[in-house]
């Protein structure tokens, strides 16, 4: 199963801590990974922005992506949530068995 590390930003810590428990309760994400002190440059409905943020690291798998993409779309106070997705070209075995263990959905067998 692939896995995945996931690139989302958050505009404060509170919001990036409940994103990230509750992705991680929903076993949408074995591990999220919160980054404070991220300064983010960005192009917005045509004006450059800048803004401090809290980066989440979701790692999760392939087959977790629409779920997850669909309950940040729900939860993200954004209007145009940051959520990208990068496959791990490799990484330890162990681990990466873990987050695809840890990743699946419910009524899924081990």
């Amino acid at each position: 199963m692939a896995v995945l590390v996931c690139f989302c930003t958050c505009p404060d810590l509170a919001s990036a801590e409940r994103l990230a428990g509750i992705l991680v309760d929903e076993r949408l994400a074995a591990c999220v990974n919160i980054l404070p002190g991220v300064r983010s440059v960005y192009r917005w409905q045509d004006a450059v922005e800048r803004a401090d943020e809290v980066l989440l690291l979701v790692k999760t798998t392939r087959g977790r992506l629409d779920a997850l993409a669909a309950r940040v779309r729900a939860l993200h106070p954004y209007e145009l949530p940051e959520l990208v997705a990068v496959e791990a070209a490799g990484g330890l075995p162990a681990y990466l068995d873990w987050v695809a263990a840890e990743s699946r959905g419910p009524g899924v067998g081990a």
